[in-house]
């Protein structure tokens, strides 16, 4: 529950009827909607944009390359493996939340300078998995997929924090919108922009058009101020550079991890994980067999680019939108358990799909009906998340929290390929809608118990 959400509790007490006329009168959600004219949430869309871009490179576009030449899908799911750096990166947010890089931190501050040096890396990372030819030597290609994820979850760690620094606790669903549409433009640009790339020019080609349009995130980050100004590097007690430090160790590794349980207690903080890793779970393991589904149901590039990735990515820019607003008139929770069951309920269009065969119209409805249930979860989660994270030690934490998002989406989700071999695709899809359930259960139970969010410092 944020702040505000609090506030209009308290506000509304005793008078429930006033308060259900304001939270769904069409004045309100106007207001809702302003917002959005701020122009520090044009910087957050364009920054989603460079994150975006470069996820379905190490796994959706990738995955149709690999099944185009013919590689298993046992294969395929396995390849998931090589974004396991979503789940892996709070581990290094630290270094880049508190240390300084040489020469840029003083000039540029230091969420501007770890993110261009990262994009720029990353530019040349996405060049060469391009490059690489998996027929020839799958090794290499895994390996240049490994060092683009571990980049792009790097990149995650400075945007997520300069997006919840840049905005007050009450912008944080508008941020989530907002860097939740950027996210998706850039998945159309590495998705759709990529399958007709290669159609045009080849793999390689593709991969070297994605990897120019970094250019975008790189200029967004020259433009936009840095959150709270230019500020020099911490000054660390103590005599020894021993002692410096263990106090730098203890004021960026311990003391983030330390804060959020204060806040929560243990068995709140685990209920909060293992809802975390869930919640995702059984719509990631779905998609991660949808490009193999549409290869066994011969549908064309063109078709796939049209619908799924094209068509698709607008049906999710609706459900973002519709996530936000009623993650801000109605609160986070009940957003999430909205568009967390819609979602799971999503998947049967999968088993749909397959029933149809290679019919466009149904083609249509299954893309829409899964992209606008996942656009609505994803961003009342992402202000879920946002939400429970103290400014003090706002990298680091959302890190954490994003980082066991990722372990449903890239380590479970792996399984997908030798589960739908085994099962076929009918009872895989039913399967995976199954596996919702327990982090929906687990949000009932949460829902009755929230924790406090952290006030912004002054």
């Amino acid at each position: 529950m944020t702040v505000s959400e609090q506030s209009r509790v308290a506000e509304t007490a005793g008078k429930p009827d006033r308060a259900a006329s304001r939270r769904w009168s069409v004045r309100g959600w106007a207001d809702a909607l302003r917002v959005y004219r701020q122009p520090r949430l044009i910087a957050i869309l364009f920054m989603g944009f460079s994150s975006g871009l470069p996820l379905a490179l190490t796994f959706g576009t990738l995955s149709y390359w690999l099944a185009e030449i013919g590689v298993s899908l046992t294969a395929i799911g396995l390849f998931g493996l090589v974004r396991t750096s979503y789940s892996l990166k709070f581990m290094w947010s630290p270094l880049i939340d508190r240390m300084p890089i040489p020469f840029l931190t003083a000039r540029l501050g230091r969420r501007r300078s770890w993110a261009l040096v990262i994009q720029f890396l990353l530019a040349l990372a996405i060049l060469a998995l391009g490059m690489t030819d998996p027929r020839v030597d799958a090794v290499a290609t895994a390996l240049a997929a490994v060092v683009v994820a571990f980049l792009s979850a790097s990149q995650d760690i400075v945007i997520d924090a300069y997006r919840i620094e840049l905005l007050r606790p009450d912008e944080q669903g508008a941020g989530a919108a907002a860097t939740q549409w950027g996210y998706r433009f850039g998945l159309l640009a590495s998705g759709a922009g990529a399958l007709y790339a290669a159609s045009y020019g080849g793999w390689t080609f593709a991969y070297a058009l994605m990897a120019a349009l970094m250019l975008v995130g790189m200029v967004t980050v020259c433009l936009t101020p840095e959150p709270g100004g230019i500020r020099p590097p911490e000054a660390l007690p103590g005599p020894t550079a021993w002692a410096r430090i263990q106090a730098w160790l203890g004021r960026a590794v311990v003391s983030p991890f330390y804060e959020m349980y204060e806040r929560a207690g243990g068995l709140q903080l685990a209920a909060i994980a293992v809802f975390i890793v869930l919640f995702k779970f059984g719509d990631a393991l779905a998609a991660s067999m949808s490009n193999p589904l549409y290869v066994a149901l011969e549908f064309t590039k063109v078709e796939v680019a049209t619908i799924s990735k094209v068509y698709g990515v607008i049906a999710t820019l609706v459900g973002v939108a519709a996530g936000g607003l009623l993650a801000a008139r109605i609160g986070v929770f009940r957003a999430l358990l909205i568009g967390g069951g819609l979602q799971a309920l999503s998947n049967l269009m999968y088993a749909v799909q397959f029933w149809a065969g290679h019919d466009v119209a149904v083609l249509t409805v299954t893309i829409a009906a899964e992209n606008v249930t996942g656009g609505m979860a994803s961003a009342a989660f992402v202000a879920y998340l946002s939400n429970l994270c103290s400014r003090e030690f706002t990298a680091t934490q959302y890190a954490l929290l994003s980082s066991l998002a990722t372990v449903g989406l890239n380590v479970l989700a792996a399984s997908g390929g030798a589960l739908a071999e085994a099962l076929g695709w009918i009872p895989f899809f039913v399967v995976c809608t199954l596996f919702c359930a327990p982090a929906l259960l687990l949000l009932l139970w949460l829902m009755r118990r929230p924790i406090g969010v952290p006030v912004a410092p002054a």
